[in-house]
């Protein structure tokens, strides 16, 4: 998953980039507005063309091209990659300018990381419906997701899963490589009505590591002790 961060301010553009990178996404970063303008026209071509999620956070006040006019060229070009808004001023006034211009969030400096991250995954998960169709069949390795159906096989041989398994393989295969702690897992699989100190997470895990990788080679599915799961083709 990409994340392009379009900021001047350099620590606080450091600081987003080296914390989003800790939690498995692919970023990019401009300083100022014309070069996000140009940079966010190559990534979402990109994100057209393979599939990939990918969420713009966008500074307010910009050198040059302030953020506001970023969003409005972005829209008038028809370019509908998530725009979450990032700016110090937290007026209803600003809040309303730049969702009427096109952006799709907004959150007031300071904020909290978690909920920042929290954001980032919701527009993720509402920019699943515009990508483009090859992105509803998921592969890592030889193993393969049908989104639109919902079916599952490997290595050619098709896996009979539940709807809650599915859920949780799609999570995974949505980000091969990315570590899913216990808690994200839990939130985007079970909602956040769920008791944050059951077990269900590792009793799926369980149930889905002996569907997909028992019998097999090469393992797919990975566990960090204490700090959550991943779903990867290694070597």
């Amino acid at each position: 998953m990409n994340i392009l961060i379009v900021e001047d301010d350099a620590r606080v553009a450091d600081f987003l980039d080296r914390g989003l990178r800790a939690e498995g996404y692919r970023t990019q970063v401009a300083r100022n507005g014309t070069d996000g303008l140009a940079l966010a026209r190559q990534v979402a071509q990109q994100a057209r063309e393979d599939g990939t999620p990918t969420v713009m956070l966008l500074d307010l006040m910009l050198p040059g091209m302030g953020g506001l006019e970023v969003c409005q060229t972005l829209r008038a070009a028809g370019v509908a990659l998530p725009i979450l808004m990032l700016t110090a001023l937290g007026t209803l006034d600003d809040r309303v300018s730049g969702l009427r211009l096109g952006a799709d969030d907004y959150l007031v400096k300071p904020f909290a990381f978690e909920e920042l991250l929290a954001r980032i995954e919701a527009l993720m998960r509402r920019s699943r419906d515009l990508a483009p169709a090859n992105a509803s069949r998921l592969e890592v390795g030889d193993l393969v997701l049908d989104r639109d159906a919902m079916r599952a096989s490997r290595g050619g041989q098709a896996l009979t899963l539940t709807a809650r398994e599915l859920a949780l393989l799609e999570l995974l295969m949505s980000a091969p490589g990315r570590l899913f702690s216990r808690e994200r897992i839990l939130s985007a699989v079970w909602g956040t009505h769920e008791d944050p100190l059951t077990n269900v997470v590792d009793v799926y895990i369980r149930r889905l590591r002996s569907k997909i990788d028992d019998g097999q080679a090469q393992p797919l599915i990975h566990t960090l002790r204490g700090l959550g799961y991943r779903l990867e083709a290694l070597g």
